[in-house]
């Protein structure tokens, strides 16, 4: 009998060889390689255009990114944050030497609880760092309200929200700034990347660029001058073109994930046992993954994920544990103080999506899960 082909939890979206090996061809002749070269500064036009921002640099990862958008920001203190998120969110914080406190999220789209925050703020709170979970856009207006009240910066945490609006405003533009991944696993890859973006048009951040610049690029400021301690996270050529030729097929790509995403919602909606989370009409969502929520928890989750990898179907517990349950946190920060993102933690699922995943496949992962439920 023939083995059935393992399906994984994403799949990186390539563009046609091609196209990759059209631009390629350039960089063998010319030797240019990196430093901000011209394929990274024509993707940092078109990115701009794409998401509808002013304000936008390129970084070698999203990690990196969000390092030293905080680190541009001069902040000091305590920083508001969600547990419900990568490690990155949070690693990012304290690697500035700055102190993380958890925030617990709602229940609808896994966002970080804005009614929860004023309670958290201390005289020593610099800054939030909210987490846009699974494409779903955090309570912008509430958290910008509080930010504004209370003289705190709002820097996004948006690498599940490439290409993604509310309210007709695109999620690059919310808060001071935002940052994006566009790793491998991302709805739009340029193989390792990312981005902080920013409006540019508001004269309160128009130090942002040039700083951002600084930091990626060692604090260079001149041949003979370096002005600010700064590492490496440039952005390389080759990833640039990947990023100049995935950007011509990401609308198409969003359009197959969405219906993908409607093959498993016509499968699940009203299942007993697990909840979808709800898209609210103001939303343009990206469909970067499909989570499922198990109503019995942990013990039905795990016997779901081993069932589907028994056949060879690799969903992921994502996000678990919480930050907050870390190791390298013990001591520091407890689950236990966010009991809705920990039972969160312990009950999604989020099941295998991406472009060219199949009807089929789609209806085979269900039938799993259903036989678990029953």
């Amino acid at each position: 009998m023939e083995e059935k082909r393992k399906i994984y939890v994403t799949r990186a979206s390539l563009p046609p060889f091609e196209e990759f090996e059209e631009l390629i061809r350039d960089i063998w002749e010319t030797h240019n390689l990196t430093n901000m070269g011209k394929y990274h500064e024509r993707l940092k036009e078109e990115l701009k255009a794409y998401l509808g921002v002013s304000g936008l640099e390129l970084f070698t990862n999203g990690h990196l990114s969000l390092e030293m958008v905080l680190q541009a920001f001069e902040l000091s203190g305590e920083v508001i944050t969600t547990p419900f998120t990568f490690a990155s969110t949070t690693h990012a914080i304290v690697r500035n030497g700055l102190t993380p406190v958890m925030c617990d999220i709602r229940e609808d789209d896994c966002t970080m609880d804005a009614d929860r925050i004023e309670s958290l703020i201390t005289d020593r709170t610099c800054a939030i760092v909210p987490v846009h979970v699974y494409g779903h856009i955090c309570d912008y207006e509430k958290i910008g309200a509080i930010a504004k009240k209370h003289g705190l910066r709002v820097i996004y945490d948006a690498a599940h929200a490439f290409g993604e609006s509310i309210d007709g405003k695109s999620a690059a533009l919310l808060g001071d700034a935002s940052m994006f991944s566009f790793h491998a696993t991302k709805v739009y890859n340029t193989v390792e990347g990312g981005a902080v973006t920013w409006n540019g048009e508001d004269p309160e951040l128009s130090w942002l660029s040039d700083r951002l610049y600084k930091l990626k690029n060692f604090g260079i400021t001149g041949k003979e001058s370096v002005e600010y301690v700064g590492g490496n996270a440039k952005l390389n050529e080759f990833c640039a073109v990947m990023g100049l030729c995935n950007l011509r097929h990401v609308d198409e790509w969003i359009a197959m994930r969405k219906q993908v995403y409607h093959h498993y919602e016509e499968r699940l909606s009203g299942l007993s046992g697990v909840r979808l989370l709800s898209i609210p009409s103001n939303v343009k969502l990206n469909y970067a993954y499909m989570p499922v929520i198990f109503e019995e928890g942990m013990k039905m989750r795990d016997r779901v994920y081993e069932a589907l990898s028994g056949e060879g179907i690799f969903p992921r517990k994502y996000f678990f544990p919480c930050v907050n349950a870390f190791k390298c946190y013990e001591g520091i920060l407890r689950s236990e103080d966010t009991p809705v993102a920990k039972r969160m933690s312990e009950s999604v699922l989020t099941l295998p999506i991406y472009p060219e995943l199949s009807e089929e496949d789609v209806e085979r992962t269900c039938r799993i899960l259903k036989n678990c439920l029953s």
